[in-house]
């Protein structure tokens, strides 16, 4: 636009010359750039953007906007073998009944103290992830898995008064990227090596390099990489014997047929809750919880709010909110531990919804259907010629890694076949992994049946031999 024409568009009010002149008017500014009076002259803009004509029609911009999007290619039109982070499970239709519902979508934060329904869904939520997890308690969630680990690991470093820590190098990089982005430059973030055989954390090099300095291990269980920890108490005992925190991030889904981390010996459980009634979306469906026992030195480290109950004045009636409210961000401002502003709640409310619909016997079946697919998707990829799956000699859940240096053809050419045949094809690890070789991360959940595992595998025989 420009000062003598500037453009009108009918559905934003606030373009309009004399609506945008009452409005500077009514703040005392000249032109909007007096809103940006700190930002140095050599830093801003002095010519136009160099923009497309903007389009002046409500329905023309729908229409542009519409077939921007309709070049995407969907999970629905095509077979999706895509896991590492972001998985492609069943959302019961209850999930999005309930979590557009204007009482929960237009108040899934803020502070309405009257808002007991919301308080009493949170806190149904934070129940039954407390009894999956066998866990005392369990935050309202954090903006996602990522977070959550770093806000673990942040949270045993206060507890400990250490500043290392000690991660499992089977860790996905960009969870590695956040946790140290994240705890900079506070901590220092070191890795500790795997198995090359089986993956999982080599337990000779844990006992050298952990130390009195160190303030707690972290590892995901089951792994990034798809195999499954199996020694998991001893990690705990070493790390217990060092006096550190012993952190493990786990996928909530597996719970119904693995045994939870505080089983053994974990002390600070995080992970997201996106497989539990969430769809995949671009950035936006993702949510973070952190679970820990009802101990006051790990109550009062949360920076994330938790819901509890109480009795009221009337007998027989019971309260929703907050417990210990004082030592969060909202009460204390920046003396908080962490800042916390605006959280997933709502995903919360969500993935409370899929555990009341699922049940123990639910979780547990799913969680067996998911071994069984991911199994047979092992097993028939193997056959393959060239093609090695698992990588690990490790059992696994969901997801595993796929070894192709026997075909000749590199991943990035083996997805682009596939994704022509109407399949994504598993995650290239080459960049993250140098050290697995041609390899890429496949994943299988209970949406797939056997014909689509059967033509994943004749679409790689057709791609590679």
């Amino acid at each position: 636009m420009t000062e003598d024409r500037p453009i009108i568009y009918p559905y934003i009010p606030n373009s309009v010359p004399t609506i945008k002149a009452q409005m500077l008017k009514e703040v005392g500014a000249e032109s909007a750039d007096d809103f940006f009076e700190d930002v140095p002259e050599r830093l801003r803009l002095k010519e136009p953007m160099d923009l497309p004509q903007p389009f002046l029609s409500e329905y023309a911009l729908k229409r542009h906007v519409e077939g921007v999007l309709a070049r995407n290619k969907t999970c629905g039109e095509y077979l999706n073998f895509l896991g590492a982070g972001c998985y492609e499970h069943h959302v019961p239709a209850v999930c999005d009944e309930v979590n557009q519902r204007g009482e929960f979508l237009t108040a899934y934060a803020g502070e309405p103290y009257d808002d007991h329904g919301r308080f009493q869904a949170l806190f149904e939520y934070a129940s039954m992830m407390g009894e999956l997890l066998n866990m005392d308690v369990v935050n309202v969630p954090t903006y996602d898995g990522f977070q959550a680990a770093a806000t673990s690991i942040r949270m045993a470093s206060r507890i400990t008064g250490r500043r290392e820590v000690l991660v499992s190098s089977s860790i996905s990089r960009d969870k590695l990227s956040k946790i140290r982005d994240y705890c900079k430059p506070e901590m220092e973030i070191k890795l500790s090596q795997y198995d090359s055989e089986t993956g999982e954390l080599d337990l000779d090099a844990l006992k050298a390099e952990i130390s009195g300095k160190t303030a707690a291990v972290y590892f995901d269980n089951p792994s990034y990489l798809g195999f499954i920890e199996t020694r998991g108490d001893r990690i705990s005992e070493i790390v217990h014997d060092h006096g550190a925190t012993c952190v493990v991030g786990v996928d909530p889904i597996s719970l119904g047929v693995l045994t939870p981390p505080s089983d053994y010996g974990a002390d600070i459980v995080c992970g997201d809750i996106q497989p539990l009634g969430m769809h995949m979306q671009f950035g936006g469906g993702q949510a973070g919880f952190i679970a820990s026992r009802d101990e006051e030195r790990y109550v009062m480290e949360y920076p994330s709010r938790l819901f509890g109950i109480a009795p009221t004045r009337v007998e027989g009636e019971y309260g929703f909110g907050d417990v210990a409210y004082e030592r969060t961000s909202f009460a204390v401002r920046e003396e908080g531990k962490e800042w916390v502003g605006t959280a997933a709640a709502l995903w919360g409310i969500t993935a409370g919804v899929y555990l009341a619909l699922m049940g123990p016997q639910g979780m547990a079946e799913i969680g067996e259907g998911i071994m069984l697919r991911s199994r047979y998707a092992m097993m028939e990829t193997a056959e393959v010629r060239g093609v090695k799956a698992p990588a690990f000699q490790s059992p696994h859940f969901k997801e595993f890694v796929v070894n192709f240096d026997g075909t000749g053809k590199a991943v990035a050419e083996i997805n682009r076949a596939l994704l022509a045949r109407g399949i994504f094809g598993g995650k290239d690890l080459t960049q993250e992994f140098p050290e697995l070789g041609n390899s890429s991360l496949y994943c299988v959940t209970e949406v797939h049946t056997k014909d689509d595992i059967d033509t994943l595998v004749s679409a790689l025989r057709e791609v590679v031999e």
